[in-house]
């Protein structure tokens, strides 16, 4: 697990993997949208965002908040988080922890908390959020499906990366998260990235993406080039990429 959440202090690297996965969907639409048609975000003023990374899910925030904590176990990405957040906030804040735990700070804290496709590692942290959230707050998750990348399952058993995805799937998000709150919706954005036989660069570069997932199940290797000698016979590959948003409130 370790490995895996290190590999999301390679900045540079996720963001070319984010423009990957941009062009090569088959649904145009930016989850994030979809999320601000969900939520008026101006109406929240203090927001926490955990597993931050370097602010992705920041870029498509208003500049209209009071504070910004963001939590991440990679130092590497406090500079450019802290930029982007002193942006959009009065004041910002970045702290390092590996999550399950405590964080300091007050009861009801925040009115708005964000877990953008990283609650599936440390789902323990649910009871804190809860404790952290303002009485009027919402909670807002975006996790994948249990079936992300099951295609590729005809030829490799990634149990290791369901594992992961399955500690908060899109399809048990709501069991889980109805032990703690009490109002819970959920809205389904229905995806699927696609390559044709000129992408395979960015398939190569993809697949390298989900290696910290799948090495401890089979080499990346073998599956890298599995998956392009499928694309050169079929012209085509296409990959599960539904996820869901969960927005929760006390």
């Amino acid at each position: 697990m370790e490995k895996i959440i290190k590999s999301y202090a390679d900045q540079l690297f996720h963001k070319k993997i984010s423009l990957i996965i941009k062009k090569h969907s088959k649904n145009k639409e930016d989850i994030r949208n979809e999320v601000k048609k969900i939520i008026d975000f101006k109406q929240y003023h203090r927001l926490l965002d955990l597993g931050c990374g370097y602010g992705w899910f920041l870029e498509a925030m208003p500049d209209s908040f009071d504070f910004i904590m963001g939590i991440d176990c990679n130092d590497e990405n406090e500079a450019v988080f802290l930029s982007l957040a002193k942006k959009k906030a009065k004041k910002a804040l970045f702290k390092k922890l590996f999550l399950p735990s405590k964080i300091d700070m007050p009861l009801c804290y925040f009115d708005l908390i964000v877990s953008a496709y990283s609650l599936y590692f440390f789902p323990d942290m649910l009871q804190e959020i809860k404790r952290l959230l303002d009485k009027k707050g919402v909670f807002i998750v975006i996790t994948h499906s249990s079936h992300m990348l099951e295609e590729g399952e005809r030829f490799f058993k990634f149990d290791n990366l369901r594992k992961v995805i399955e500690s908060f799937s899109a399809e048990n998000g709501y069991d889980i998260l109805k032990q703690y709150f009490n109002h819970i919706e959920y809205y389904d954005y229905i995806n699927e990235l696609v390559f044709k036989e000129k992408d395979s660069h960015a398939l190569e570069q993809y697949i390298d993406f989900k290696s910290a997932f799948i090495e401890q199940d089979v080499d990346p290797k073998t599956v890298k080039f599995k998956f392009l000698k499928e694309l050169k016979e079929k012209k085509f590959l296409s990959f599960n990429k539904n996820d869901r948003i969960f927005i929760a409130r006390p």
